[in-house]
């Protein structure tokens, strides 16, 4: 039996999972900018930092964020080919080096994908990179025919003189190379796009489709080893002794590592490993948090929300004074709890360490958070970290700010340096080790005068906050400014509100779950509007719209109202919900369709999202994750829920964690209303209206009205 001597002094278990912030650049030496210099790997011509061209004309964009599915090697580098005005046929996405965005004064700007930012975080800066590029370009031509720039045109990467004279940019890139990069070149106006608002062959679905594509998994590198991991069962636990006789005699096994917090062990592949490591007999340190349990934990939020006082998150006119003196006065309680990511692909990152250079390959979010998390397991300087960024098998989140595993990886490969050694976390620790979207409880009273107008309302939440753990520059005053949202910034014409926010510490590990705050609060909100409407005798349709006149959310209400056929009766036995909800820079709205038969199984026929994102870039883009929040969202409100039992986490596979199958998908109708002028998210926009939208059809269908998810906890199935 081995020891762990070392007992932690202070466990800030929470804190120590977030990855650094953007400061950690800081001390890195800044490259020259304002002039574009050669590529440095390949020694083709790097015409601005976006842009390498290639001698055969084939033009390489870099890619800052994380291709997850959501289509962003395709969207973003329309976004550059269209300035450029190369031909796409030759233009081939890469991922940007973060070692050189490190070392170049973080030059690709933003490396983080999530919250729906991708392209509309990205749009301006990218464009304007192959607008300076065509320009220089032209420049380049220009010079060599000693000719004013103005003169030339440029079309699909051959620029073109008056007097017949053409060049490829190929042919030009090396001279575009060493002249100045424009500091404001000049956009296009969105009339004249050519590229953007069209769906090319997207450049990810191809090695997806064939099975060619590499992912973090699949990574193999000469005399690799493997590593499986076992983490404290019960959050903020520590290990405080084990045996590993038994495991050191299995075969393939070559090294036990282990931390404050986890054991593992590194094998000739992953399944001895993992084997072995069920072998090892762990004895952990939990305290008090061992007695922490689901009950427990809705105990403790019920305190949050009956306390006298709670932080103000947002404040109109007078609720209470409204509520007093309405006709009619509701009352709601509506709750969820955890949902894990359950990424495809588990956690897993592959690492070399050696004294002065470190190595990770890994699929992430953010490639200057993983960059981060190495440098501070390894202890080396971050100009001596390379981050290999690969496709993930899945983020949604998870991926993102918390990057425990490749700190883990680290951890494991310096302790057996110049190794290369995978780590793949299995199933079960992928379960019972996530960054769950939080438990909330939540209360509403809404009022009703004589006309069945609605005249004022209150929210109190008692809630776990994320921010605080990760981004506590967005918790104000005691409000986490992301977790109020659709309350706090509620579009609708009420004149009377008040949202109040009780934060929850808990043991549980909070993390960004695709949409966040928009997956949860949406279902509150709008089925509490929903029992409004029933309450006012009026349609919920109809009673929604005069409050949010004037706004672009009235607009896409109008519009899944119309696709989904509203003004005219379902069919026998169907019935019918809609919800709005904005988000993320969008406005989105939803219908549903659907019958239930014996009571409880039930049949979601259709799905209609209209979403307004201003521009949209690839629309078929736009429509697939469309069709892929819908899922996601039937998925979440009819199965899925972690639960804590003696300070763990209950389930630990996809057995007891069901998630929403093939069979289970409805038709889905896409509706793209863009109204241009901005640029709104798409990945996590469409599924915010789903869930209330269907539990609002669901209540018309049986006359109950659920307000605690999943659904299966309340004996309800899909038709299979």
């Amino acid at each position: 039996m081995t020891a762990i001597s070392k007992h932690p002094a202070r466990r800030t278990f929470l804190k120590q999972s977030a990855a650094l912030s953007g400061a950690f650049v800081l001390g890195l030496q800044a490259a020259t900018s304002g002039t574009a210099i050669a590529a440095e790997a390949s020694g083709a011509p790097e015409v601005t930092h976006w842009i390498v061209i290639q001698p055969d004309d084939t033009v390489i964009i870099r890619i800052a964020r994380s291709e997850l599915g959501q289509g962003s090697f395709t969207g973003l580098a329309q976004l550059v080919a269209e300035e450029l005005e190369c031909d796409w046929d030759k233009v081939k996405p890469e991922y940007a080096d973060v070692n050189m965005h490190m070392r170049r004064n973080r030059i690709f700007k933003d490396m983080s994908t999530g919250g729906s930012r991708g392209i509309r975080d990205s749009h301006e800066y990218m464009r304007q990179g192959g607008a300076a590029a065509r320009e220089m370009l032209i420049a380049a031509a220009a010079q060599q025919w000693n000719v004013p720039a103005s003169e030339c045109s440029v079309s699909k990467g051959v620029v073109t003189h008056p007097s017949g004279k053409t060049a490829r940019y190929g042919e030009l890139a090396g001279i575009a190379a060493t002249l100045p990069v424009p500091a404001a070149p000049r956009l296009k106006d969105p009339k004249n796009w050519k590229l953007i608002g069209t769906s090319p062959a997207r450049f990810d679905i191809p090695a997806k489709v064939n099975g060619s594509q590499i992912y973090a998994a699949d990574v193999r590198l000469p005399g690799m080893l493997h590593a499986s991991i076992l983490q404290s069962p019960v959050f903020g636990g520590f290990l405080k002794r084990y045996d590993d006789a038994a495991a050191k005699k299995m075969p393939g096994v070559k090294h036990i590592v282990t931390s404050e917090e986890w054991i593992a062990v590194v094998a000739d592949n992953w399944w001895q490993a993992n084997q072995a490591l069920k072998a090892i007999k762990p004895e952990w340190e939990n305290g008090e948090k061992g007695k922490i349990s689901s009950a427990s934990i809705m105990a403790y939020m019920r305190e949050g929300l009956e306390a006298k006082e709670a932080p103000i998150a947002r404040k109109d006119g007078d609720a209470r004074s409204a509520l007093a003196g309405a006709h009619k006065v509701l009352e709601a309680e509506y709750t969820t709890g955890f949902v894990n990511h359950c990424t495809m692909e588990p956690q897993t990152a592959t690492a070399i360490y050696t004294a002065d250079r470190l190595d990770v390959w890994v699929g992430t979010q953010n490639g200057e958070a993983s960059a981060a998390a190495a440098s501070e397991s390894g202890g080396l300087a971050l100009d001596k970290v390379y981050i290999h960024k690969i496709h993930a098998g899945g983020g949604f989140g998870r991926r993102g700010p918390h990057q425990d595993y490749v700190k883990q990886a680290v951890k494991i490969a310096k302790a057996i340096p110049g190794i290369p050694v995978r780590l793949q976390w299995s199933r079960e620790e992928d379960m019972r080790q996530g960054r769950y979207r939080p438990v909330t409880l939540v209360k509403l009273r809404g009022g009703l005068d004589e006309k069945g107008n609605w005249v004022g309302w209150e929210v109190r939440q008692s809630d776990q906050s994320i921010a605080v753990t990760v981004y506590p520059q967005f918790v104000k005053d005691g409000v986490d400014q992301i977790n109020t949202r659709v309350f706090r910034d509620n579009p609708y014409a009420v004149p009377n509100f008040t949202n109040e926010y009780m934060m929850r510490d808990l043991h549980v590990p909070p993390g960004f779950w695709r949409a966040v705050a928009h997956t949860n609060n949406p279902f509150y909100r709008e089925c509490f509007i929903d029992e409004l409407a029933h309450a006012a005798g009026k349609d919920p349709y109809q009673f929604r719209r005069p409050l949010l006149e004037g706004k672009k959310d009235q607009a896409v209400l109008d519009a899944v109202a119309k696709a989904i056929g509203w003004d005219k009766p379902a069919a026998k036995g169907v019935h019918r919900g809609i919800a709005v909800v904005d988000s993320y820079g969008s406005f989105t709205a939803a219908a549903v369709e659907l019958s239930v038969s014996k009571g409880s199984v039930i049949d979601v026929k259709r799905v209609a999202v209209a979403i307004d994102s201003g521009h949209v870039v690839h629309p078929d883009a736009v429509k697939a994750q469309i069709e892929g929040g819908v899922v996601w969202g039937l998925s979440a409100l009819m199965f899925e829920d972690i639960t804590i039992e003696q300070g763990r986490v209950v389930q630990g596979n996809f057995g007891d964690y069901p998630l929403a199958r093939i069979g289970h998908s409805p038709q889905v109708i896409p509706v793209l209303v863009p109204t241009g002028g901005f640029w709104g998210g798409v990945g996590e926009p469409p599924i915010g209206g789903v869930i209330p939208a269907m539990m609002n059809a669901l209540f018309k269908a049986t006359g109950k009205r659920i307000r605690s998810l999943p659904l299966r906890h309340h004996g309800f199935t899909y038709k299979a």
